[in-house]
């Protein structure tokens, strides 16, 4: 193998920078149980509302989940074919994928 096949494409690494950060991995975590209102979101994390608004328009941008009207409020949804709990439950990244322990995806 030589080393440029080594380094990972650009898109890659854009999705993996998108879930360093730990708001934004605790938001798809939170999303592989469905959609959910960002009154939701927020009551899970407790974050300021400007940031959560920024991390979750990062997600969107990145193509990660979708915003949809509910009424007043947003509705929040990971992108279609992103994460399927028939597939062992992991987020797909396109390059490679990841898993969150089932303690979350249990009925609550």
């Amino acid at each position: 193998m030589t080393r440029s096949s080594q380094i990972p494409d650009a898109s890659c690494v854009k999705r993996l920078k998108l879930l360093a950060d730990p708001t934004r991995l605790a938001l798809v975590r939170l999303l592989t149980r469905g959609p959910q209102h960002v009154k939701d979101l927020n009551a899970d994390l407790r974050v300021d509302q400007n940031l959560l608004s920024h991390h979750l328009k990062v997600l969107r941008e990145g193509g990660l989940c979708v915003a949809e009207r509910d009424g007043k409020a947003v509705t929040y949804r990971l992108v279609e074919g992103v994460y399927d709990i028939n597939k062992g439950g992991s987020i797909d990244l396109g390059c490679c994928s990841l898993a969150f322990p089932n303690d979350l995806n249990a009925n609550d």
